[in-house]
C-alpha cells in the first residue's frame, strides 16, 4: 500500500486534494480528518503540515508527498522531485525599505528576517554573501519596522503586502516555486503503483491545459485547417454525408482555443465546438 502526504491547510491543500480527486483517488470530505483510506487504489493519504511533508518522505515513513519547492529547499530533507503540479506558484525575494538598497551587493553584514532560513542560508552561501539570518514564524513584513532586521526574504505575490510595510523587492528572485510531487531520493519511481499515479496526475495536467476541438470544413481546405489544429499525434478526420466536407477533431491548447476558432472560421470551417477534457493518457 502506498502512503502519501497531502498538505492539510494553506494554499497547497485544496488544489492538491482537487488534483488527486480528478485523478481518480478518494480524498477526505471533512477538513478535520487526518487520514483517508482509498481501498480501491490501495493508497492511504495523510494530511500533514506542508513543512513536515518532506521530512516524513525523506525518512521513508511515507512514500510520496505534495509540497512546495520553496519548503523542499528550505527543509533540506533527502527527497527528490517527481513531478511539478502546476499550482501554488510563488516567487521568493529579498525586500528592503524603499531607498535603502539598490541591489544585493549591500547584503553583507545585514540582518535578514525570514520564515525560510534554510533557503536563504543556501542562497547566501552560493553567492558568497555574509549576512545574519533571523528566523521568524511568518508575518516577517513587520520585522524591519520593529527593528528586528534590516530586510526580509519572503514569498512575494502581488507585492501589496510589501508596499503596505514600506518595502520594495531587491535584486532577482531567490527562487520561483510551485507545488511538486516528491519521493525519497534514490528510490525507483519508474514502475509499479508510483508510475501509475504519476501517469494519472500527468493526465490531469494535460486535461487542464488542452481542450478537444471539433469542426466541419471543406475537404479542399483541410490542409489549412490541419495546420491550425495539428493535434498531439494527428487530428482525426472523418468524411461527412455532405460531399466534399469532412469532420475534424484535435486537441488544442486551452489558452489558444479562441484564436484558433476565429482562424478556422475565416477559412470556412463551421460547427466549431469545444469540449473539456477530464483526464487522458498520451
Amino acid at each position: 500500500m502506498l502512503r502519501i502526504a497531502i498538505p492539510n491547510k494553506g494554499t497547497l491543500s485544496k488544489p492538491a486534494i482537487e488534483m488527486f480527486r480528478e485523478a481518480g483517488y478518494a480524498q477526505r470530505t471533512d477538513d478535520r480528518d487526518l487520514a483517508c483510506l482509498d481501498t480501491a487504489n490501495d493508497i492511504e493519504f495523510f494530511y500533514l503540515r506542508p513543512r513536515d511533508i518532506a521530512t516524513y518522505v525523506g525518512s521513508g515513513d511515507l512514500d510520496l508527498g505534495v509540497t512546495g519547492q520553496d519548503l523542499l529547499i528550505d527543509g533540506g530533507s533527502p527527497v527528490a522531485q517527481l513531478l511539478p503540479l502546476g499550482f501554488a506558484g510563488a516567487t521568493f525575494r529579498f525586500a528592503a525599505p524603499a531607498g535603502t538598497m539598490t541591489d544585493l551587493s549591500g547584503l553583507d553584514g545585514k540582518r535578514i528576517a525570514t520564515a525560510y532560513p534554510g533557503l536563504v542560508e543556501r542562497y547566501l552561501e552560493e553567492h558568497d554573501l555574509k549576512a545574519r539570518v533571523v528566523e521568524l514564524d511568518g508575518a516577517v513584513e513587520n520585522a524591519v519596522r520593529l527593528g528586528v532586521a534590516d530586510l526580509i526574504a519572503d514569498v512575494v505575490a502581488t507585492g501589496a503586502t510589501l508596499r503596505q510595510a514600506g518595502l520594495v523587492p531587491i535584486g532577482d528572485p531567490i527562487t520561483v516555486s510551485e507545488a511538486v510531487l516528491i519521493h525519497r531520493a534514490g528510490e525507483d519511481a519508474s514502475a509499479g503503483p508510483v508510475a501509475q499515479l504519476i501517469r494519472r496526475l500527468q493526465g490531469v495536467l494535460v486535461a487542464r491545459r488542452y481542450v478537444m476541438l471539433a469542426y466541419d470544413c471543406r475537404a479542399d481546405r483541410l490542409e489549412d485547417a490541419v495546420a491550425l489544429t495539428p493535434g498531439i499525434e494527428s487530428p482525426t478526420v472523418s468524411p461527412l454525408h455532405r460531399e466534399g466536407w469532412v469532420a475534424v477533431q484535435a486537441m488544442v491548447q486551452r489558452s489558444e482555443v479562441h484564436r484558433i476558432m476565429d482562424e478556422l472560421y475565416e477559412i470556412g470551417a463551421r460547427a466549431i465546438l469545444v469540449y473539456d477534457l477530464h483526464a487522458c493518457r498520451l
